[in-house]
């Protein structure tokens, strides 16, 4: 974690107002009232709107689970987003990722013995975040593999966990209890 206090706190529910208690309502319910969402309660119009747009790329995005997962294991580990990795930890274990896997988005595309396609994967996110833009090479390679759809939302995921790192690390979105740290 960048930071050890929240600069924005996480609101508790009888400090939501009418605004947060509609957006927080599916979240209370499925057990998910998670320290960026009550971080985001205090701007209840912007997280009405991110929320969709999140929501496209975490349940709605044509990348499969473990590649989705992948790319943003890594941007937030680029990002050196402690919170974002925890989390998205969390959700590769549910979509099968090993440790292993976990691991290599630490290491990057240089890791031994990735596949073809994790290495491009990992090399378009690198190319994203160090100059915003995935070279005519890595473009090609993927675009070979996946569907243009596959390879807008790829863009548009590494963008938005871009994004959502620096907001945690930013707000000082202090980690959930039983979130793993950077150790796994």
């Amino acid at each position: 974690m960048r930071l050890s206090e929240p600069r924005i706190p996480a609101l508790e529910p009888d400090q939501w107002n009418a605004a947060a208690q509609e957006i927080m309502a599916p979240f209370v319910k499925q057990g998910r009232t998670f320290n960026i969402f009550k971080t985001l309660c205090n701007h209840p119009d912007l997280a009405k709107r991110w929320l969709v747009f999140g929501n496209h790329i975490l349940g709605k995005s044509t990348l499969p689970v473990r590649e989705r997962e992948l790319v943003i294991l890594r941007i937030g580990y680029l990002c050196q987003s402690g919170y974002e990795w925890g989390q998205h930890v969390l959700i590769a274990r549910e979509g099968g990722m090993t440790d292993a896997e976990i691991r290599s988005c630490k290491t990057g595309p240089s890791t031994p013995g990735l596949s073809d396609l994790d290495r491009l994967l990992l090399t378009a996110t690198d190319e994203l975040h160090a100059d915003a833009h995935i070279s005519d090479d890595t473009w090609n390679a993927l675009a070979a593999r996946l569907t243009r759809e596959q390879m807008m939302d790829l863009v548009f995921t590494v963008g938005q966990y871009n994004l959502v790192s620096m907001a945690l690390n930013s707000f000082g979105v202090q980690p959930d209890a039983g979130l793993p740290g950077w150790d796994v």
